[in-house]
């Protein structure tokens, strides 16, 4: 395995501490002004936008979550498990079970409540840091990027990164997440994207 490899589990570390950082000074509302002013900025003017625009962020934010994201993610691994073999696939299934499982145990243990600058334009029953919407685009496209053959990693790390870019503008959009929640969901699912890479490198490695 490369050292670029061995790093990885250091890195991930690294970024589950700052979610946890970033958790607390959210609690301590070390973020409240720029999450207002980023907020007030996309939500806030949300309903002067055209209502095509609008049912655009809430077919991306539909796509990102519930029932179409596991659909989205078992045909991912079935596309991974063709490019790389099962391993590739459980980690991929993995990495985005168990982000998820992270994303909402953490909501339980930071309790933030949802933004209310707007009426949301999504229906939420659950705490708001981190974002769940945002940990799985992360986990699940940037692992689908790394683990792409390399005629296809150019397209896979396009999509990764509109993915999450996309992921996470729609959720502040409609009024249902801070920024802040956006940063830490997107700094859980890429250090559980790194644990899946580093996972699958350290079998090649050894096989």
């Amino acid at each position: 395995m490369t050292a670029k490899f061995n790093r990885f589990p250091a890195i991930a570390a690294a970024l589950l501490l700052a979610v946890a950082l970033l958790g607390f000074a959210v609690g301590a509302g070390w973020t409240e002004t720029a999450d207002w002013q980023i907020s007030h900025t996309l939500a806030i003017r949300v309903d002067e936008r055209d209502p095509a625009f609008i049912a655009f962020m809430q077919g991306a934010s539909w796509i990102g979550g519930g029932t179409p994201r596991w659909i989205i993610v078992i045909l991912l691994c079935g596309l991974v498990w063709h490019w790389c073999g099962p391993r590739c696939a459980v980690a991929l299934g993995g990495a985005s079970l168990l982000s998820n499982l992270a994303s909402s145990l953490l909501k339980l243990g930071f309790g933030r409540a949802r933004p209310d600058l707007i009426d949301h334009l999504d229906h939420q029953t659950s705490y708001s840091y981190p974002s769940g919407h945002a940990t799985s685009a992360a986990a699940v496209y940037l692992l689908l990027a790394w683990l792409a053959p390399p005629r296809w990693r150019p397209y896979a790390w396009t999509l990764a990164a509109a993915m999450i870019i996309l992921n996470g503008f729609s959720r502040i959009m409609l009024g249902v997440h801070w920024a802040s929640d956006i940063a830490g969901g997107t700094m859980l699912g890429a250090a559980f994207a790194l644990l899946g890479v580093w996972w699958v490198a350290r079998h090649r490695a050894t096989a």
